[in-house]
């Protein structure tokens, strides 16, 4: 059975410009918790003081959901994570020959000894400890030395490995893959007979983070991680919302994940984050479940199936039928019939000429103005 880390209080907060104050996380942990998400990465303790005073906070909230923090494989930052009283401790440090030689200016074996002796420490201080290790930049970074540092990690004491695309690499079905990866590492930890657990962090520079994480997940990873709105670093990483509807309508794992509070979710994080809901967003967008095209819409009007593939009612939405330059007959009785309005045709046409115009100045014709609009034909019939 998949988890899913939720990353938007840590991951979410290194998109440019977004900050959320204490209260703000405390009410996003509380509705990710409700929606039922595994683990929520509450943020990166040694960065400010006032993220270690949030991931505390959270830490102590008695959520049902695993509370976690980022950390370097650095003493400092593993204390101050567990003194935030939190449940998971995700570790990272990569070790691409790159990375060791040009920034951290280490050997890989001297690397692996400081990886290994960060771990063996938390898992002394606390012993139930969920520890991930993370090889920054996973996929680009030599495999042999990703193999070495993670069976040192396993045997230290991590519970996950974690295969970060940190660039957003990968694309299914070329030589670069995220199945193929992580089905390579699992037959080469199993070898040795290490069985840890493993998560996938895709990033999205190629729009590719949701394909890839589902790549991950049919070769057997076991955590996925996401953000509401795919917010974090560059073009972020996998929108939560999109991985929850694709385990649950494909792969049948949603039950214990709660859909139909998603948009309250979303709605508070766009709204305290700055970011704001793109209409054409898959899932959570206006526009998501609605439709416009009059071929379109009259085929959808007698059974939505024909133009969608998802159930709005699963995410707690209804489909919606635009009213613009595309409108047809069908579009517009449909929306007269919510309004407990008939009308005659020749007043029909007249109602559907005037919307189709207002359709052609860029905008829609919502409920409140198409009853203005009906009045008005009503008293200013066509021919007159």
């Amino acid at each position: 059975m998949v988890k899913i880390l939720d990353s938007t209080l840590r991951e979410g907060e290194q998109t440019p410009g977004v900050y959320f104050d204490g209260h703000i996380k405390l009410a996003i942990a509380d509705h990710l918790d409700a929606i039922g998400i595994d683990i929520i990465e509450a943020g990166h303790p040694m960065v400010t003081k006032e993220i270690h005073e949030a991931v505390q906070q959270v830490a102590n909230r008695g959520l049902k959901a695993v509370v976690g923090a980022h950390s370097r494989s650095v003493k400092a930052d593993v204390d101050m994570a567990l003194e935030c009283g939190v449940g998971f401790l995700g570790i990272f440090y990569c070790v691409s020959e790159e990375r060791l030689s040009g920034v951290f200016k280490k050997e890989l074996n001297t690397a692996i000894d400081q990886i290994a002796a960060m771990i063996a420490y938390a898992k002394e201080q606390k012993p139930d400890l969920l520890i991930r290790y993370t090889p920054e930049d996973t996929v680009r970074s030599k495999f042999q030395n990703v193999l070495d540092a993670s069976c040192a990690a396993v045997e230290a004491g991590a519970d996950i490995i974690s295969v970060a695309d940190t660039t957003g690499y990968m694309i299914p079905g070329t030589n670069h893959n995220m199945y193929d990866y992580i089905a390579r590492l699992k037959e080469e930890l199993d070898k040795k007979d290490h069985r840890p657990m493993i998560a996938v962090h895709c990033h999205n520079d190629l729009g590719m983070a949701l394909a890839n994480a589902m790549d991950g997940y049919r070769a057997g990873a076991e955590i996925i991680d996401a953000s509401v709105l795919g917010l974090g670093e560059r073009a972020g990483i996998v929108d939560l919302a999109q991985l929850i509807i694709a385990l649950t309508d494909e792969f049948h794992e949603g039950q214990r994940w709660h859909a139909d509070k998603l948009m309250e979710l979303y709605q508070l994080v766009s709204q305290y984050s700055g970011v704001p809901i793109p209409v054409n967003f898959p899932i959570m967008g206006k526009n998501a479940f609605t439709h416009c095209a009059g071929v379109h819409t009259h085929a959808a009007i007698k059974n939505p199936a024909h133009y969608q593939s998802l159930n709005p009612s699963l995410v707690g939405r209804e489909m919606k039928v635009s009213l613009d330059h595309m409108s047809g007959v069908s579009s517009l009785e449909w929306a007269l019939d919510r309004l407990n309005i008939e009308l005659e045709k020749d007043i029909l046409m007249h109602v559907l000429e005037i919307v189709k115009s207002i359709g052609q100045k860029g905008r829609t014709v919502d409920h409140t103005e198409l009853k203005h609009i009906v009045e008005w034909c009503l008293k200013h019939p066509a021919n007159n």
